[in-house]
């Protein structure tokens, strides 16, 4: 093989196809899942109202065994984050800078990070309350974990999980690499909302509105600053909110969930 061969572009092809396999092996797979999920709970005896869509599980009634469960399973959740950032290295110039998660701009990227948290949130909030009074969404629980003393570590490691898979490939991969293959703007924006919609369809419609529309503002976000950190530190600070403040606060406070 010469080395022109080896430095020549990889084709809208292989492009194509590689980011269909990085998405099948996460949150595309993850999407699939939510749908049959959905399907289900439609399908069941009782309205979706009063069905339960429950995240970060107990997986063993043994405590140790279940911390096990949980910090293998937040590791092999990020194995796809990685193999993002080694094909996006095949490009020219650093895959950090790509896709802006470089430490170059700490300061202003917790700032716009909590600025995009509190955006999102508040609206947020209430249109699940929305979606709830409708009846279009499971009720949620966001942390079904034992009260043992790993529980809230573990939840906060999920949040951070959660945050780093989802604004890594669903705005930094996806949409670089839908705009290497000429999708338009206004394709790529919508492409990576009705991902992010999709695999939360295990929770309802609202659920997939509400973060449809989140999926709008973080790819539009992305497009104008190049930058997924402050996405990475918003997406955290909500899924924070929801898991610690589930386990930690009465239980009464969430009935509206």
């Amino acid at each position: 093989m010469t080395v022109d061969e080896l430095t020549r572009p990889v084709s809208r092809r292989t492009l194509g196809a590689e980011t269909l396999l990085v998405l099948g092996l996460s949150l595309g797979q993850s999407a699939v899942y939510a749908v049959v999920s959905l399907a289900a709970k439609l399908t069941a005896a009782g309205p979706l109202s009063k069905q339960t869509a429950s995240l970060n599980n107990s997986q063993s009634a043994r405590p140790y065994l279940d911390l096990t469960y949980q910090l293998v399973g937040i590791f092999f959740a990020l194995l796809p984050v990685l193999l993002a950032v080694h094909l996006l290295a095949r490009d020219p110039g650093d895959p950090a800078r790509t896709l802006g998660v470089d430490l170059r701009r700490p300061g202003s990227d917790l700032a716009r990070g909590a600025g995009l948290a509190a955006l999102i949130g508040l609206p947020g909030l209430a249109l699940f309350w929305a979606a709830a009074q409708l009846g279009v969404n499971a009720t949620l629980v966001p942390a079904a974990l034992p009260h043992l003393w790993w529980a809230v570590p573990v939840l906060i490691l999920a949040a951070v999980q959660n945050a780093v898979l989802e604004e890594v490939i669903v705005v930094g991969y996806l949409v670089n690499r839908l705009w290497q293959l000429r999708w338009r703007l206004g394709a790529v924006v919508a492409a990576s909302a009705l991902l992010r919609g999709s695999y939360h369809l295990y929770q309802g419609f609202g659920a997939f509105l509400g973060n449809a529309v989140m999926g709008v503002v973080f790819s539009l976000f992305f497009l104008r600053t190049r930058r997924v950190a402050p996405l990475i530190v918003a997406h955290t600070l909500l899924d924070l909110v929801a898991f610690v403040g589930y386990a930690l606060l009465p239980k009464s406070w969430f009935g509206w969930l």
